[in-house]
């Protein structure tokens, strides 16, 4: 008996989003299931895609792939900034001020206009299983919608409890219902979960505020884009803001710190770690006063302005208080009281790398019920997720991207491989190959593979070939062109503030010094003419050239580990020499390769040996 659909898709966050459109390009008939429609793709947090840590990475990691994220923020943001430019390329991260408004309404639109996928509201309250294997949901209504496949991407509402002071009410998000009954299925099902908890600021009247005190934060002038698809359009930009806190901020925190939520117990849930709330950095950092808050506009038609640095679940007459002590804020009008959301999240142990989950066949899940935290973390899950839910369906294999191949891989394998005890969010620094994983090259890295799934177009496709080409032209050619230490050239060295030349060299090799720009190489030689990417990744690839020669080695390292694998059902209680604690966490995670085993958390060295020897075939270690 045929089933209603191919993949339903239970919430309308980022990660829905994603994950819908991308079962639905697939070929899959699609449902989208959101318990408000008003609300899709809701910027429930700060108003922003992108930003400092890897965010932005993910982001074009998402469009390099076929999704739609990027292309939305392009059309929909107040302002955009290039940041850590004062640091190596591996860092360099974009960040946008979005229109929340208009980025709900164009994500909104994009999904009804989606062929193959129906959107339409409903409210969950169970998972349909048989011998462990999904059938579909029951609405609240009563109705039975069943499917080959299902993604729960239900966001904070999975027994979702809003947090003010000492006020505690079910609530997925402000003015929202919490979906409890759905938990209990999941419980019911065999799943194990727990609680964290997130929290926002108040959001405060634009009117309100006094500017001559605070210090503005403008845009980029250079026109800037996340897609690689994106046409440049160059646009008027609205600024943020920036102030800070004072001695009589902390002051007032402190005085108050018994009506705090994190003090007083009222929230259980561990919250995230790199976005504290300000009355855990007041505990957290006891001697700075000056903490900085940005002031960010939600939309071209709206006066709400988010106060990121604010972060706070505290009593509303706190935070009218704290409000009061902050220079330009002294008459501010709260619009929205900041708040804390609890909710239950899966331990994500129990899914695979391909987001599927490991009691329930079929069942996929993505986003913050995995344990992490942010939109973009929850977008790039999505894809991945409607993507092997799709394939699925179609009976092909998995898509599941490797560690040395995107910051998704890390992201993905971080979670159901080392575990989490806080709500995880991307950086940087977890990805041991961050100068070959840039967010400038992730066209280079993933396009082809976007192609082959099925979500990057020919056109597409054929420009980030082209653009190969010619980087690897322009790099032979720098290549070929020797230049002799004549006194010209040591003149012209000098000039540009560069070291003497004592031998002949070629312009990969002047290009390679720092102070060198690929302009400057133009005294020496008639410059090819380079689109503004290609040049980018000339000048990387040749200044960088020895760090990224060894990453590459060492990700061929790497996938040596990989590319043993481990069968699904391997018996580690059979293994003679496997520590009781390895034997443990092995079975529970089921790593897939003995690279993965290593990354296991209670996995010694000695016990990645001894598994090696077995998976060779010899049979000493294995018990009778």
């Amino acid at each position: 008996m045929s089933k209603d659909y191919a993949v339903i898709v239970v919430g309308g966050g980022h990660a829905g989003c994603e994950a819908a459109l991308a079962a639905a390009r697939l070929g899959c008939k699609t449902l989208l299931l959101t318990i408000n429609i008003d609300n899709i793709a809701q910027m429930s947090c700060n108003p922003a895609i992108g930003g400092p840590a890897a965010k932005s990475h993910l982001v074009r990691e998402i469009d390099a792939l076929g999704g739609e994220m990027a292309k939305v923020i392009d059309k929909t943001y107040l302002n955009i900034r290039k940041l850590n430019l004062s640091r190596g390329p591996a860092v360099h991260a974009l960040r946008a001020q979005a229109d929340k408004i208009k980025y709900r309404a164009l994500m909104t639109f994009t999904l009804q206009s989606q062929p193959n996928l129906t959107v339409r509201q409903g409210f969950v309250t169970e998972l349909l299983v048989e011998d462990q294997v999904i059938k579909g949901v029951k609405l609240k209504s009563g109705r039975i919608i069943t499917g080959d496949t299902l993604i729960l991407a239900a966001g904070t509402f999975l027994g979702g409890i809003i947090v003010i002071g000492d006020i505690r009410y079910p609530g997925g998000r402000q003015g929202e219902p919490s979906a409890d009954e759905l938990s209990k299925s999941l419980a019911a099902n065999g799943l194990k979960l727990s609680r964290f908890q997130s929290a926002t600021p108040p959001r405060i009247h634009a009117d309100s505020v006094d500017y001559s005190k605070l210090t503005e934060q403008p845009g980029s002038k250079a026109p800037l884009t996340f897609s690689f698809d994106t046409t440049v359009i160059n646009k008027k930009q609205v600024p943020c803001w920036y102030t800070r806190t004072t001695s009589e901020t902390i002051r007032v925190i402190r005085e108050n710190l018994d009506t705090s939520p994190i003090q007083t117990g009222m929230v259980s849930g561990k919250g995230p770690r790199f976005c504290p709330s300000i009355d855990r950095k007041v505990l957290r950092f006891p001697d700075k006063v000056d903490h900085q808050v940005f002031l960010e506009p939600e939309g071209e038609y709206t006066k709400e302005l988010y106060c990121l640095g604010l972060t706070t679940s505290m009593p509303e007459y706190v935070q009218k208080k704290m409000l009061s002590s902050i220079p330009g804020l002294e008459n501010a009008e709260i619009m929205r009281t900041g708040y804390a959301v609890e909710y239950d999240y899966i331990l994500p142990h129990q899914i695979y790398p391909s987001l599927e989950s490991k009691v329930i066949e079929g069942l996929f899940t993505a986003g913050q019920i995995n344990g992490t935290s942010g939109y973009e973390e929850a977008a790039a899950q999505g894809l991945i997720a409607g993507i092997n839910a799709a394939r699925k369906v179609y009976g092909k294999p998995s898509v599941i991207l490797s560690r040395s191949q995107a910051y998704i891989g890390v992201l993905i394998d971080d979670l159901v491989t080392k575990g989490i005890d806080e709500p995880y969010r991307m950086m940087t620094s977890r990805a041991e190959y961050r100068l070959i994983l840039r967010q400038d090259n992730a066209d280079l890295r993933l396009r082809k593979l976007g192609h082959s799934i099925g979500l990057v177009d020919a056109a597409q496709y054929e420009r980030v070939v082209k653009k190969q080409e010619e980087i690897t032209k322009t790099l032979e050619w720098l290549s070929s062109i020797q230049v002799s230490p004549t006194d010209k050239v040591r003149k012209q060295l000098k000039k540009l503030k560069s070291g003497d030349l004592k031998k002949a060299v070629t312009l990969h090799e002047i290009l390679q010094r720092p102070e060198i720009e690929f302009k400057d190489l133009a005294y020496f030689a008639e410059l090819p003419e380079l689109s503004q990417e290609v040049l980018e990744q000339v000048e990387i690839e040749c200044k960088f050239k020895g760090y990224i020669d060894r990453q590459l080695k060492q990700i061929e390292e790497f996938k040596k580990m990989e590319d043993i694998r481990i069968p699904k059902e391997f018996d580690y209680s059979q293994i003679v020499g496997l520590g009781n604690e390895a034997r443990e966490q092995l079975a529970a995670v089921k790593p897939a390769s003995l690279g993965q085993a290593a990354r296991i958390a209670g996995v010694s060295p000695a016990d990645i040996s001894v598994l090696l020897v077995v998976l060779k075939g010899d049979q000493k270690h294995v018990s009778a």
